[in-house]
């Protein structure tokens, strides 16, 4: 399998115009979501661990309270490839609104 490629900038912006909820650069893009409760933030975890197993791509998840921050870049690759850009969009398939809960 041939090694993922970091895209250029003017992509990276492009598509982060497109995925309305995510923020960053061609060093990573992320998005917070923010839950009614502590347990529905875990249970947003799980299901974003589910489509990164899914996808073999995984990203940071910073968790708080009733919050959850999702970032990805691919690392090998130094930046922002389409993998994450994938990762992005199924995100927003399981929250698509402007926050997850």
């Amino acid at each position: 399998m041939s090694r993922p490629q970091a895209l250029p900038a003017e992509e990276v912006a492009a598509a982060v115009a497109e995925l309305t909820h995510w923020d960053g650069d061609p060093q990573g893009i992320y998005r917070r979501l923010d839950f009614p409760s502590f347990r529905a933030a875990v249970d947003a975890v799980v299901q974003i661990a589910d489509v990164a197993e899914a996808l073999d791509h995984h990203p940071d998840l910073d968790l708080r309270y009733d919050s959850l921050r999702v970032a990805v870049v691919t690392h090998d690759a130094g930046g922002v490839t389409e993998l994450d850009l994938e990762l992005a969009r199924r995100v927003d398939a399981l929250f698509p609104g402007s926050n997850g809960g």
